[in-house]
């Protein structure tokens, strides 16, 4: 049995429950088999992960209906129900900038004008540099479209690797086997996942390896062919790592490298080589920069004005 946690921001709880909990008792009607229970802002609901998926949906598509008019109507709850929003949306979406519909209704798309940019060069090239400041959603974008890509037989595999390069700790001294001292600087590379794959589906990717997760050293010998390659935090690399992460490239291959050059953990004295792929790849054909802003961070409010802060201070 699986369990789904949906939070309602920045609309009134009260518009989505309805009147004495009206519209939540008529979804409940839907979903005899769950187990649906509202305290506040949160919904928690158990049961069989395919009518998950249908809850999910169902309330993303009344929280953004919400969001646009301010009310949730009887009427609205009905059409949502009976499927009427979903096909009006469905046929709204084609050549949107939506790029997979994910798990528990979560609909990934490109949010902001640099990630259109990202999708955009995608189908026009087959390696683009995704360069920007934390949460301007430069990993999840680039997971999305290989899991797109995936999802329609595009390619063979996808392939998501990151330099095992620490912000202060040591590897050795973490508890564990390799895997997991590892696995915590994959993880954003497996949160992504969650989002977009089906849990038995990715569990059976993984163990088949359709979909590989590992660090950028195990990259070497190897050519990577029919597979979309994602370098996460590409920043990290050295410059013989990160040449040799691009020389892997098949003849059917897509490969993403994303980095904020503003958060560089390598030791004083060994250069970027994410910084060196930007001099010298600039002007090589097939190859895109797409760089990344405050202007597309979508954390916390925040967040937004932490980067404009550090991004001043830089140039100052």
């Amino acid at each position: 049995m699986a369990e789904l946690v949906i939070e309602i921001k920045d609309v009134d709880p009260v518009q989505i429950y309805g009147v004495n909990d009206c519209h939540l008792e008529r979804i409940k009607r839907r979903f005899p088999k769950l187990k649906i229970v509202a305290r506040g802002d949160k919904i928690k609901i158990s049961g069989e992960e395919e009518e998950l998926n249908q809850f999910g949906m169902i309330m993303n598509l009344l929280l953004e209906q919400c969001e646009k008019s301010g009310t949730v109507s009887e009427s609205l709850v009905e059409q949502v129900l009976s499927g009427g929003v979903v096909r009006n949306r469905t046929e709204q979406e084609e050549g949107s900038d939506t790029i997979v519909f994910g798990n528990y209704g979560i609909i990934v798309k490109a949010r902001t004008p640099n990630q259109r940019k990202m999708l955009e060069s995608s189908q026009k090239n087959d390696m683009i540099f995704a360069i920007g400041p934390a949460g301007t959603g430069k990993t999840y974008t680039a997971v999305a479209l290989a899991v797109k890509a995936l999802r329609d037989k595009e390619v063979k595999k996808i392939i998501l690797c990151r330099p095992a390069v620490e912000a202060g700790e040591h590897l050795g001294f973490l508890p564990g086997d390799l895997k997991e001292k590892l696995d915590p600087y994959l993880q954003p590379l497996y949160d992504a996942l969650y989002d977009m794959v089906p849990p038995d589906k990715l569990k059976t990717y993984l163990e088949n390896h359709v979909i590989q997760i590992a660090p950028l050293a195990f990259m070497r010998g190897r050519t990577l062919d029919n597979a979309f390659v994602i370098l996460d935090e590409a920043q990290n690399a050295t410059e013989n790592q990160l040449k040799m992460f691009l020389t892997r490239m098949g003849s059917s291959a897509k490969f993403v490298v994303t980095g904020d050059v503003t958060q560089i953990d390598l030791p004083a004295h060994q250069p970027s080589g994410l910084l060196q792929a930007l001099r010298v790849l600039k002007n090589v054909e097939g190859i895109d920069f797409i760089f990344l802003d405050e202007q597309d961070v979508l954390r916390h409010k925040l967040v937004k004005r932490i980067v404009a802060v550090y991004q001043k201070e830089k140039f100052s």
